[in-house]
């Protein structure tokens, strides 16, 4: 007991203890030995109470009231009252613990919230609510007029994704600016001018910059920092910017369960690793998102459980590096990189794995297994971290789908190389010749960058020719722009104008959407198995939409069709259904078909006749 009112003694020193419920709440009658105290009573409970005094910061100055009212000034200090505390701490008699009502407590504001950038950040933001919920923020609206707390998770990968934030925070500025006002008129109905919070790796990479705009920002919390953000609101409320932006190598939330934004969905993102450690010349990744690290294996089964419980039918796992995952938790002797961690082919890493445990492929196996008639889906990976057996896993197990994103970024040697990217544009097209080898009628999607530093017209005709020889189901293609931090911001020069950039950007569009057609088109003629995600929103009353396996977008008339293992009674499919869809017709974007029946996952695999339909690329 003495121990807990030292603690508490240590605890009335820190500068933000100024609020304090009245000091009957202390249970301390300082003017008699016989001193009382409750120890179940938290003492930073009393941070939340609406009727608080407000004591000077310097607590020596507080003169406690008696019968006479004539202490006098130079009396005993609060100081004094717990030293005498400690000393009767043998004769201290447990008190019952005294409720706080309703009224007491300050109510939580409304959160508002919105996310720029990658599925990590969508994931990231389900984290931040779940911190939130457990701090009393239960309430989530749908505009920012409504809420008292403003959240923007934001994305710094490209220069367009800052400027799309920064208009933003001008329009939540007005709101707090202006808030008298728009509650008078009715624009606003938030209780106070809302806070506004910055997060993710915008936060990380111009915290100074948005800290410093004309108070327009309240929080700057960066990724790795998210369960700091309740006492991070409690500083703006003492007058103080609430910043932290701190990197970690160690945090993976992973015993957070994250609140789901898409309520009732049929799919989840599940965050397996964090971080990246590739260190490409180009990318601000590695110093907005830190080192890698990665999640232990149970953790992630753990959350996958209660997802499937909840009828979740796919999972994406999510990581900046997802397919180098490394889970050594647990394990207490070092490895060495090169007897257990095989790269692919021709490539290379400049970084070395200096502990390793449970890989990519022994996660997907697990997972697979415990769950298989759950559907999972993986990004974004880096093309050096396939192995075969990782390969091989994905050709056997028919929940894990078949469709690998392999960022190329450039088709030229040159460029790759500048990039520092570990590779040649050879080693790259072995890899695609080697995983349709392994993995027939697998989809591929890539990411492209035109424009890099000292790009020639030749450099990017081999990129232009990279896309024509692989052919991908999709392709993510941007111009390019400079980051600060990153190896290129300080060694190259951004030497590419900006006209040639957008024209070798539409080129590289053009080029892909005359090759991407024949990707839909050999599907024409076979059977896929489609997972509903709803109403086609062209004809909602009588089309429904979903993906592939391969993840193709589909789109079929929702009429009744058999349901696997009821009666003969012919059924509308719903959403989260696996429907047989003999696909019939193609575009450059989509596929249309005719549904036969809704079927299980396992059981769709099961069938050879399907199996042969299934087959038609290789």
């Amino acid at each position: 007991m003495a121990s807990s009112l030292s603690s508490f003694s240590s605890l009335l020193n820190q500068p933000h203890f100024i609020k304090i419920q009245r000091y009957r709440y202390l249970n301390l009658c300082f003017l008699s030995n016989k001193t009382h105290f409750n120890p179940s009573y938290s003492p930073l409970r009393t941070l939340r109470c609406t009727s608080a005094l407000n004591f000077p910061r310097n607590f020596s100055q507080f003169q406690p009231s008696s019968s006479s009212n004539k202490t006098p000034q130079n009396g005993p200090t609060l100081h004094d009252f717990i030293s005498r505390a400690v000393a009767a701490a043998s004769d201290i008699q447990p008190a019952p613990a005294l409720p706080v009502s309703t009224s007491e407590v300050l109510p939580r504001g409304r959160i508002y919230h919105e996310t720029y950038g990658c599925q990590m950040n969508i994931n990231d933001m389900e984290i931040v609510l779940s911190i939130m919920k457990k701090s009393g923020y239960n309430e989530i609206v749908e505009d920012p007029e409504s809420a008292e707390v403003i959240f923007i998770n934001t994305c710094a990968i490209r220069d367009n994704a800052e400027q799309k934030v920064w208009q933003r925070l001008n329009y939540f500025w007005f709101l707090k600016r202006q808030w008298k006002g728009n509650v008078a008129t009715g624009r606003s109905v938030s209780k106070h001018p809302p806070k506004v919070v910055v997060l993710g790796c915008m936060a990380e990479r111009l915290k100074d910059k948005i800290l410093d705009s004309d108070k327009m920002v309240d929080v700057v919390c960066g990724p790795d920092a998210y369960r700091d953000l309740p006492r991070l609101l409690e500083e703006v409320d003492y007058g103080q910017k609430g910043i932290n932006t701190l990197l970690s190598l160690e945090e993976t939330y992973a015993d957070i369960s994250p609140v789901r934004v898409a309520k009732n969905s049929i799919s989840a993102f599940v965050s397996v690793m964090r971080g990246c450690n590739n260190m490409c010349s180009f990318c601000i990744v590695p110093f907005t998102r830190g080192r890698e690290r990665s999640r232990p294996v149970e953790s992630i089964v753990r959350e996958v459980g209660e997802l499937s419980n909840e009828g979740v039918k796919e999972i994406m796992l999510l990581g900046q590096n997802v397919n180098s995952y490394n889970d050594a938790s647990g394990l207490e002797n070092d490895a060495e990189p090169e007897a257990t961690w095989t790269l692919s082919d021709g490539f290379s890493s400049r970084c070395k794995v200096k502990k390793t445990g449970f890989r990519f492929a022994d996660l997907l196996d697990r997972l697979s297994t415990e769950f298989p008639e759950m559907r999972f889906r993986y990004t974004s990976p880096h093309p050096k971290d396939f192995p075969d057996e990782f390969l091989y896993l994905m050709r056997d197990r028919h929940n894990i789908c078949k469709s690998i994103h392999l960022p190329a970024q450039t088709g030229s040697t040159t460029v790759l190389e500048r990039m520092r990217r570990g590779y040649t544009r050879e080693a790259y097209l072995d890899l695609v010749q080697k995983i349709r080898t392994i993995v027939p009628d697998v989809g591929i999607s890539s990411d492209f960058i035109c424009g890099f530093c000292g790009e020639t017209d030749e450099e990017h005709a081999d990129t232009i020719s990279l896309l024509k020889a692989v052919g991908y189901d999709m392709a993510y293609m941007f111009a390019y722009s400079m980051r600060e931090k990153t190896h290129a911001h300080r060694n190259y020069t951004d030497d590419v104008p900006e006209d040639v950039k957008q024209r070798r950007l539409a080129k590289m569009i053009q080029t892909f959407r005359e090759t991407t057609g024949q990707c839909y088109d050999s599907q024409v003629g076979t059977v896929q198995l489609v997972l509903v995600e709803g109403p086609n929103k062209r004809a909602p009353e009588t089309e429904l939409i979903g993906k592939s396996d391969r993840g193709h977008r589909v789109i079929f008339k929702n009429v009744p069709i058999p349901h696997f293992n009821e009666s003969n009674e012919k059924q509308l499919a719903k959403i989260g259904d696996f429907v047989e869809v003999l696909i019939l017709k193609s575009t450059t974007a989509s596929l249309f078909g005719e549904s036969l029946a809704v079927t299980k996952l396992s059981s769709f695999y099961e069938s050879p006749d399907v199996a042969v339909a299934c087959s038609g690329r290789t």
